[in-house]
């Protein structure tokens, strides 16, 4: 059974040093706490979900808030709207702010800072709640801008958690500055009736050079290995001076996009698709409404092609998806079955018959589509209705992930459906029932808050789950060349966190254009958009390798993790092998070992 992994947090509720120090206790004993750059530049990648009994210390030393610990008391805070303020200590003498007497849902603690233009700012808080009536409520930080051009002040969501009673919890999160300005940051809920409790509060600044060195260590740290090649002859002795010759020939990491039916008969679609992607998801073709659009008459030939289509060209592939919970996208006549009988029988009948004729053949399956916003089934069936589909589909492909799927978990945290939090207590549910579980985003975004996308993947990560960013796109409204500009922000950052195993966009071609985000034109000339990619492609690659063997026989060099083709040439011998570089050790990264005897 699949269980969340337990997280002891160990030390002191505020450590003081010249470096912040977070013990992690995770059940593989590493320790794991910071991207840093070679200019010394580090973003804190530490996030939990566990509930504690201490705080820890505030990363950066609070970055620009003052009195991050209230050490030094009320310095630097202040009420926001009409809540009465007190520094309060705990048993253990730690400092914390309380917000108490508040009857608007913004009547809290705030600080007043001054933001610059395009600097990108992380968030991290810790967080409780104290309420008669109310054991958790939902905190939201807020930062309040005044923008210079137009007078107006613009209210920005940097992040959210489930606060709890009686213990500490992570609120992490952040943005971009759109413009320089006096900025109040505050930390409010709907819930009226709690006080709220806030400490080891930080907003860190970065420049978007720091930002992307972050990603690129992250890139050099979980994408890539090194790899130690042997040469040796029929006796096992080194060979020096052999010629070797490495070609990458496909990659690891999945990234691919959405296609449809209409790339079965246009073969230049189907040339241009190969070139570029490794996974696929059908975008309509395996959905209930697809393949059985009147009662008892099922019809797979679209998605039977598909899968054809993909597996004679090395593709793989996403089920999506075995229900829909917009009843919306539900064919007409489930919705019109008379009685809860027949439409269970239904569900058992389109889940034994998917999932039976293409077991094994997905990497992983969305079972009950936006769970968190939508519940057709559950109102019909009963509230535990979902979690029996993800055990059904279970039972029958037991091999293959079982993923929820959903949207604005990462693309905004103003959408309370699906803030992380919520989307971790539903997982939870699931997992509890033995089912092998993942996490897909879907990923729909306008302008993209870079930094609350990495915060929140930071903290779903950190329950150790596979996460896919499943259905990437921008919405067409900006126009191409901030399409391109977002898409290139996006896949940067998906691609770069070091918890993200897989990345689709939604951008199946039509006659009539894609669902938000086409990458070509019907000519298949990229547009800005799919230039983004290409160059994204080629920068993700490995160009061949060339070299010579030492005196010990070995060649080493530092490659994505992917699968390479090697030729070793040496006088009048040759011999060639195929290899996967993987990372050996998570935790000494030590080079991967290749033998070839010549």
């Amino acid at each position: 059974m699949q269980s969340f992994e337990d997280i002891a947090i160990m030390g002191t509720s505020h450590l003081t040093a010249n470096f912040i120090i977070l013990l992690v206790l995770l059940s593989s004993a590493h320790l794991e706490a910071v991207y840093a750059n070679e200019a010394g530049s580090y973003y804190d990648s530490f996030a939990t979900t566990k509930c504690v009994s201490l705080p820890l210390a505030s990363s950066y030393g609070g970055g620009i808030i003052v009195n991050p610990e209230f050490d030094n008391g009320m310095d630097g805070w202040s009420a926001f709207g009409g809540s009465k303020l007190e520094i309060r200590s705990d048993e253990g003498g730690n400092k914390y702010i309380a917000a108490t007497e508040r009857k608007n849902s913004c009547d809290s603690a705030s600080q007043n800072l001054n933001l610059t233009q395009d600097l990108m700012y992380t968030l991290a808080a810790w967080v409780q709640i104290s309420g008669e009536n109310s054991s958790a409520a939902i905190v939201k930080a807020t930062v309040a801008m005044k923008d210079p051009n137009t007078g107006s002040t613009t209210y920005n969501c940097a992040g959210t958690a489930i606060a709890q009673s009686g213990c500490w919890t992570q609120l992490k999160g952040g943005l971009t500055a759109d413009f320089s300005s006096s900025a109040t940051i505050y930390f409010e809920s709907t819930d009226v009736g709690v006080e709220i409790f806030l400490d080891s509060v930080s907003l860190q600044p970065f420049t978007k050079e720091e930002w992307r060195s972050h990603q690129q260590a992250s890139i050099e740290k979980n994408r890539k290995g090194n790899v130690t090649v042997h040469v040796v002859d029929s006796e096992g002795n080194p060979v020096k001076g052999a010629k070797i010759m490495i070609n990458q020939i496909k990659r690891e990491f999945p990234f691919g996009s959405a296609i449809a039916k209409t790339i079965l008969a246009n073969d230049t679609y189907q040339k241009w698709f190969v070139e570029r992607f490794n996974v696929a998801t059908f975008e309509n073709e395996l959905k209930w409404y697809s393949t059985e659009n009147q009662q008892g008459y099922l019809n797979y030939k679209d998605a039977d092609a598909l899968v054809e289509f993909c597996n004679s060209n090395n593709i793989s592939m996403r089920g999506h998806n075995i229900f829909w919970e917009d009843p919306k996208y539900t064919p007409q006549w489930v919705k019109d079955l008379p009685d809860t009988q027949q439409l269970q029988s239904a569900v058992e009948s389109r889940i034994r018959s998917l999932v039976g004729r293409y077991k094994g053949q997905f990497l992983n399956w969305d079972v009950s589509n936006e769970m968190l916003h939508f519940s057709f089934f559950e109102n019909k069936l009963g509230p535990n209705a979902s979690l029996e589909f993800f055990k059904l589909a279970q039972e029958l492909d037991p091999t293959t992930p079982m993923f929820m799927n959903d949207y604005n978990t990462i693309e905004t945290c103003n959408d309370i459906m699906a803030i992380p939090d919520e989307y971790l207590r539903k997982l939870q549910d699931i997992s509890s029932l033995g089912v092998m579980t993942g996490i897909g985003l879907e990923s729909h975004f306008g302008k993209a808050n870079i930094p609350l996308m990495r915060s929140i993947l930071d903290r779903l990560g950190s329950i150790g789950l596979p996460i896919w960013l499943t259905e990437v796109d921008i919405q067409n409204s900006l126009g191409g060349d901030k399409q391109a500009e977002y898409l290139e922000e996006v896949l940067r950052e998906g691609y770069s966190h070091q918890f993200v195993n897989g990345i689709v966009m939604w951008s199946a071609l039509h006659p009539y254009g894609c669902y938000q985000m086409c990458l070509t034109d019907n000519n298949f000339n990229n547009l800005a958009t799919g230039n983004v990619v290409d160059k994204l492609i080629e920068e993700w690659n490995n160009e061949s390798i060339e070299g010579i063997t030492d005196e010990n026989g070995e060649f080493k060099f530092f490659g994505f993790r992917a699968y390479y083709k090697a030729i070793v040439m040496h006088l009048e011998l040759s011999n060639s092998t195929t290899f996967k570089v993987t990372r050996v050790s998570t935790t000494t990264y030590q080079p991967q070992q290749i033998y070839i005897v010549i």
